[in-house]
């Protein structure tokens, strides 16, 4: 009994201290992640061996950063044409033609309220009232709060950056030895099961990133394929934006369509008809489709229920209960928190069952 409440105590310690150190705690969790998905690529590197001289593992974990960082710069540099044809299809654009296209229907509305003679207002009383509310919204937005948030955010993120590189940097570089400090603090009677539990919660998370890595690739080679089959342009930015929008459960798939369509639409320019467009929507939304069935019929099941081997309704309860409690962060970092506690709880009690330790020793 006293072990249990032992248990029961250390947990909520631990979930009182994330609470009050949210920052810390994300950047611990974000750093951990990193660590997982470069360890493999660093333990290669440092087992490997030159004209039969051992690489220093301080050199492989550098050289793990630097094949990290080219791949995001790589990643970033496909959204940079995008961006500036973005750029300059704005600053071409008439407002006032674009926003007269768009009220077509409220125009329609107007007249047909005119002409049934359901109001006295004359002509315009919708369109010209709404375009003097956006006009007043937009001059109230200040532009210094505006720039304020903007560095604000800027300097989090930095920071955040630093964080996550200078803790994960130290999981790789240190991890042997940190590992065999923590273990020295495990007292002799609860060393066994709490290595074996350890080890297995060290192994559901490792094939749970491996994974969301597979689906990742998996959804952008199948998207960038359809999406470059069926000539619609910026498939390869469209497909990677898609991939790691699909990391947010149920949302993330609705995100990358989304985002497809977007793209597609402000860069078509040869679409001059109605029926272009809708055409062009019915292409992206079936390259879409296919993907996610895809998704749901394979890749999901594979990875959610295998790797962490939890039941789908019991995934589908604990993504939107981290949505309730942290939005989008929480439901990406719902099912990794659930298999760390879940598996913990199982193993260690179950283990200490089996070792006598909850039952009470008789004098």
């Amino acid at each position: 009994m006293r072990t249990i409440l032992f248990i029961a105590l250390f947990f909520a310690a631990f979930v009182l201290l994330a609470w009050l150190f949210i920052d810390i705690f994300i950047y611990i969790a974000l750093a951990i992640v990193v660590s997982s998905l470069l360890r493999p690529l660093t333990h290669y590197i440092a087992t490997a061996q030159i004209y039969n001289i051992k690489i220093p593992r301080l050199l492989a974990v550098i050289t793990s950063y630097v094949i990290f960082i080219l791949l995001i710069v790589s990643f970033i540099i496909l959204f940079i044409p995008l961006i500036s044809e973005q750029i300059e299809v704005i600053s071409k654009v008439d407002f006032e033609e674009l926003y007269g296209r768009v009220t077509i229907p409220l125009q329609n509305f107007e007249a047909y309220l005119i002409e049934s003679q359901l109001t006295n207002e004359k002509e315009g009383f919708i369109v010209n009232s709404l375009k003097e509310n956006i006009i007043n919204i937009i001059s109230n937005i200040k532009i210094g709060n505006i720039l304020n948030q903007i560095l604000s955010f800027t300097g989090s993120f930095f920071v955040g950056v630093i964080a996550v590189s200078f803790i994960s940097f130290f999981l790789l570089y240190e991890m042997g030895s940190m590992r065999k400090k923590l273990i020295s603090f495990i007292p002799n009677r609860y060393f066994e099961v709490t290595i074996a539990a350890y080890n297995k919660i060290e192994r559901l998370l490792s094939n749970y990133l491996v994974g969301l890595l597979i689906q990742m690739v998996s959804i952008f080679s199948m998207a960038s394929l359809g999406l470059s089959i069926l000539g619609i342009k910026y498939a390869l930015t469209i497909a990677l934006f898609a991939a790691v929008a699909n990391l947010i459960p149920y949302l993330g798939p609705i995100l990358g369509a989304t985002f497809g369509v977007i793209v597609g639409i402000s860069t078509g320019t040869d679409l001059v008809y109605t029926q272009d467009y809708l055409i062009l929507i019915i292409k992206i939304a079936s390259v879409f489709g296919a993907v996610q069935v895809v998704d749901n019929i394979l890749l999901q099941p594979l990875i959610f229920s295998k790797s962490v081997k939890a039941h789908p309704l019991e995934i589908f309860i604990i993504i939107f209960a981290g949505a309730s409690l942290a939005g989008i962060p929480g439901m990406i970092a719902a099912i990794p928190v659930y298999t760390v506690v879940r598996v913990s709880t199982s193993e260690l009690y179950e283990g200490y069952k089996s070792y006598r330790i909850f039952k009470v020793q008789k004098k």
